[in-house]
């Protein structure tokens, strides 16, 4: 087998073709929610949500970790996360304001994991307080989904409360990355001066 071939074989494992699945889930994911079908939505939602569970826990627990495999879980996370608040702000512009918050974070994570692919440190893996921060979006989107689709509810009160705790544990996050990222570029710092002391 050639070499393009092992590296194929090796990359077709199963939380790396569930997150193509969330990836393609996005485009009916954003159709429903401008279109207002909420019932499709919330299943779109729901699909999503399993899929970004279920991956990470294949991936430890049959040892199939694999570098396409940490780039596409997170990048999936953000494309999913930004379509839906995008669509959300269309026919909901309560949430517009969260939005911005959202996006300054992701704009801001991007930026730190650039800096440190361009000093040549490799970007960590995803941590439990990213994972967290995910898995608060997708509770509070599909809940307002649900609402909306099962029972024709719609609350600005507690559209403003879900997404305050989203936009909370997005900081939170947001912190505790850049504390890593920090200590990452610290330790680099530390290591080229004893090599230069030497």
């Amino acid at each position: 087998m050639s070499e393009a071939g092992k590296r194929i074989e090796k990359n077709m494992t199963v939380p790396n073709l569930l997150s193509c699945l969330r990836l393609a889930v996005i485009v009916p994911l954003v159709k429903f929610i401008v279109n207002k079908q909420f019932v499709y939505a919330a299943l779109m939602l729901l699909l999503s949500a399993v899929s970004d569970m279920f991956d990470g826990m294949i991936a430890r627990k049959f040892d199939q970790v694999t570098q396409l495999g940490k780039m596409l879980d997170p990048v999936a996370d953000k494309l999913t996360l930004i379509a839906v608040v995008i669509s959300l702000s269309f026919i909901d512009k309560t949430i517009f304001l969260f939005a911005e918050v959202m996006f300054t974070k992701e704009i801001l994570m991007l930026s730190g994991g650039l800096v440190l692919l361009l000093i040549k440190i490799k970007p960590p893996a995803a941590k439990w307080y990213g994972k967290l921060s995910t898995a608060v979006f997708y509770t509070s989107v599909t809940i307002l989904v649900l609402l909306k689709a099962v029972w024709g509810i719609s609350n600005d009160m507690l559209t403003v409360v879900l997404f305050s705790v989203t936009t909370a544990a997005m900081l939170f996050s947001l912190v505790m990355y850049t504390i890593l990222f920090m200590g990452l570029i610290g330790k680099k710092n530390k290591m080229e001066d004893k090599c230069e002391k030497r």
